[in-house]
């Protein structure tokens, strides 16, 4: 009996790790589910900075790849979940950490209003904190080597857990029939619990230890999180902006790939584009200004009460009589002599229904510095254009961009109204440049020949050209005169738009509504200008 005491004895001793499964230890700090893990998976192929950023990151943090899934998951879920620290594995408590910080910062709940749902932003949002993801690693040093340990501690103790079963396991299928276990097996049994408690009392102080290098690090971790978002949140709106500013709307962008999308902006930052930006959104906010105000045809501004036959503008008093039988005849006698009681509007003028042509100087004077001395007169020039291509679009005017400078420089673009306009191309018309001289004949000519043809073909006239330019260009009598004949016989008007304070005789010769590029700033004038539609 005193053998099968002893083996009590042993069990007792053992409970704690008899049937003892490792505990959970997940690598990842946000939870997720396989189409998280698929999402992930496809950006970061596509994503050779993710790839780049990672491989940086893994010579300092042995789980690099596993942080870098965490934050994009961070910027990416609509409501990204923090696992419990007692669910982590050691060894990514510092990834913890640093997500903990991200989450609980304002600036990254800034940041997720760019990024929420959209893996190409979510994505460019960890590479923007590449640099300070970096940092974080460095001032968590030491708390990412006290991790390790602590992870290799509880691994220890898991392994004395599980030696301490198979010992013990051992023992008792060598127990005799009175249930007596040999000495040996005794003694390896008890040996093994041992060896179990000073593992687990390693692995307590272990993670002891690495709680309180985490601690140690969690201020300056903290601290560059929030520097981290802020500077990726500030990124993401540039780029949100940008798009905006070129008319790149959120469903075009959800239909390109991470690379197409990636070329697209980095396309729009460099070269002259990068400076168009600015001008571009101002001036397609003054378009959609005017496109806001009353629309052709529509009532307009209640003024007062007049006479007419219109009924559909009818007073109420006047709608009412037609409810009575014996009003009806005399109704009717007013509504044929037009004296009927109806509300006085004051609406929007007719406009053109052709097409709007933009003409736009590129000769070499409008590289120089334009209106403000901020910009070049090319960037004020094309984002009034690209402002009327809006207004084309919005009106389903078809819309060409003519580009010239010397007589043999020039070039069309075409954006028929029936088609989308292609970003590319857009992007394509407003990066060409000549940098020759100056001749308003040539583009005046092609803009009436577009006119014409279309005249022929649909049947549309009072079609709009607008005529963009710093500079002044002789043109002869005989010339001229064929113009007006042209303009009278297709009915189209011409707006000019000069880029500086001297339009020149030439310019206002040729122009019905002459403004200054400077004029657009004021809504009456911009008026003018886009409400061509």
């Amino acid at each position: 009996m005193a053998g099968l005491a002893r083996l009590k004895d042993l069990a007792a001793r053992a409970g704690r790790w008899l049937g003892l499964a490792p505990a959970a230890a997940h690598t990842a700090a946000v939870t997720g589910d396989r189409f998280d893990a698929m999402t992930w998976k496809d950006t970061y192929a596509q994503a050779a900075g993710l790839r780049e950023l990672a491989d940086q990151l893994a010579g300092r943090h042995d789980y690099a790849a596993d942080l870098l899934a965490d934050v994009f998951l961070a910027a990416y879920k609509a409501a990204p979940q923090l696992r419990e620290t007692a669910e982590m594995d050691p060894s990514r408590m510092v990834n913890h950490q640093v997500i903990s910080s991200l989450l609980s910062s304002p600036e990254f709940a800034e940041l997720r209003r760019e990024t929420a749902g959209d893996p190409y932003a979510a994505a460019m949002a960890v590479i923007a904190q590449g640099p300070a993801l970096r940092r974080m690693l460095e001032q968590a040093e030491q708390a990412r080597q006290a991790a390790e340990q602590a992870a290799q501690a509880r691994q220890a103790a898991e392994q004395a857990a599980a030696a301490v079963a198979a010992a013990l396991e051992q023992a008792a299928a060598a127990a005799g029939p009175d249930g007596t276990i040999p000495a040996d097996l005794a003694d390896s049994a008890g040996q093994a619990i041992s060896r179990a408690e000073q593992a687990a009392q390693a692995a307590e102080d272990a993670a002891a230890a690495a709680r309180q290098a985490l601690a140690a690090a969690a201020p300056g971790i903290r601290a560059a999180a929030r520097a981290a978002a802020a500077h990726a949140a500030g990124q993401a709106r540039e780029e949100a902006a940008l798009m905006a500013a070129w008319g790149v709307g959120p469903g075009e962008l959800a239909r390109m790939g991470f690379e197409q999308r990636a070329r697209l902006a980095g396309r729009m930052r460099g070269g002259r584009l990068g400076q168009f930006a600015d001008l571009i959104g101002r001036f397609r906010r003054m378009a959609a200004g005017q496109r806001a105000r009353k629309t052709e045809g529509a009532p307009g501004e209640l003024v007062g009460i007049t006479l007419g036959d219109d009924l559909g503008r009818l007073i109420p008093s006047e709608t009412a009589s037609l409810g009575v039988p014996a009003l009806r005849a005399a109704f009717a006698a007013r509504y044929a002599e037009q004296r009927l009681f109806v509300y006085e509007t004051r609406g929007e003028e007719h406009t053109g229904q052709g097409a709007i042509i933009a003409c736009v100087d590129c000769s070499g004077s409008m590289g120089w510095p334009g209106p403000g001395g901020q910009v070049t007169g090319e960037a004020w020039a094309k984002a009034c254009a690209l402002a009327l291509l809006d207004q084309a679009r919005a009106a389903r005017r078809d819309f060409a961009g003519i580009l010239f400078s010397s007589a043999d420089e020039q070039m069309t673009f075409r954006f028929p109204a029936a088609r989308p306009a292609r970003i590319s191309d857009v992007l394509d018309f407003a990066e060409f440049f000549y940098g020759g001289g100056t001749d308003f004949a040539t583009p005046l000519d092609a803009a009436a020949d577009l006119l014409e043809a279309e005249y022929n073909a649909e049947g549309r006239m009072r079609g709009d050209i607008v005529l963009i330019t710093d500079g002044e260009c002789d043109v002869t009598e005989e010339w001229m005169r064929a113009w007006q004949d042209r303009k009278a016989r297709l009915g189209h008007r011409v707006f000019g738009i000069a880029i500086g304070d001297d339009p020149g005789p030439v310019l206002g010769a040729l122009a019905d509504n002459l403004r200054a590029i400077t004029d657009l700033t004021t809504p009456d004038a911009a008026a003018d200008i886009f409400r061509v539609t």
